[in-house]
């Protein structure tokens, strides 16, 4: 008899809907609030020492690089050999920051290769 799918239970779903909508969430206050208003990036230039300017330079740094897509697409592959709920999280997180800050491409293939680990089969119970 065959090992049945990966599929989160309905708690751990209800945690992956959380963890889901608040790194969506917090990635479009982070945008639409710091990164593409004028003013604010103006007076984080200017030297303001504020943690919204502190955030602001972190997730720049870390979208100009890729950061976000890379790690989506790595720990998406890493759940597509051995499923795990923990990898799921990861993965919808960075790939929910990506999306919206500005790392599509891998962050879209990543969110597609999560989707294909629901079609492997659950490891092993031990």
């Amino acid at each position: 008899m065959p090992r049945p799918l990966f599929l989160p239970t309905a708690r751990q779903t209800n945690w992956l809907l959380v963890i889901g909508f608040l790194s969506v969430g917090y990635a479009l206050y982070l945008r639409y609030t710091a990164i593409e208003v004028p003013v604010v990036a103006l007076a984080c230039q200017a030297g303001l020492d504020t943690w919204l300017c502190l955030a602001r330079k972190i997730a720049t740094a870390l979208f100009q690089h890729s950061v976000f897509g890379a790690i989506a697409v790595g720990v998406a592959l890493l759940n597509l050999l051995r499923p795990s709920i923990v990898l799921v999280a990861v993965t919808l997180a960075a790939g929910g920051l990506g999306i919206v800050l500005y790392n599509v491409t891998l962050s879209a293939f990543a969110v597609a290769l999560l989707l294909l680990s629901l079609a492997r089969p659950a490891p092993a119970a031990e």
